[in-house]
């Protein structure tokens, strides 16, 4: 429905947190401290998908990306949520074609960091540094 939405909007911004318990079907107040860190130790989940985005969160946001300016060339696309702060989810979320990531304060200048590096990568220039 992105490109019908997309007609009538001014922007996207896909609230993870949301859209990472509706796509796994579980509650990230039930999860964090019950049974994500034993799926974690388990190795049932490489990471804690609140906090690093997961493959089918990711294509989730993509479908809703290219819905959008589908309907809306100039439709304004981002993320709010923890893992608009994770280093490894921003240079996913680039790779997507996001304009923008929003993210606790004291997450931002890692943010910024990391929005930096994913424009020099995929520009063909340095690699990622930790």
């Amino acid at each position: 429905m992105s490109e019908d939405i997309a007609k009538h909007a001014d922007f996207f911004s896909f609230g993870t947190n949301d859209l990472t318990q509706t796509c796994l079907g579980f509650s990230r107040d039930d999860v964090e401290s019950a049974f994500m860190p034993l799926y974690i130790d388990k190795k049932i989940v490489k990471v804690n998908p609140f906090a690093t985005l997961d493959p089918g969160v990711a294509k989730l946001v993509e479908m809703g990306v290219q819905g959008g300016h589908k309907g809306n060339p100039d439709i304004m696309c981002g993320v709010c949520g923890e893992t608009g702060g994770d280093p490894d989810s921003i240079h996913e979320y680039y790779k997507l074609g996001l304009d923008y990531v929003s993210c606790s304060p004291y997450r931002v200048p890692i943010a910024r960091l990391a929005a930096a590096q994913a424009k020099i990568e995929q520009n063909g220039g340095a690699k990622k540094v930790a």
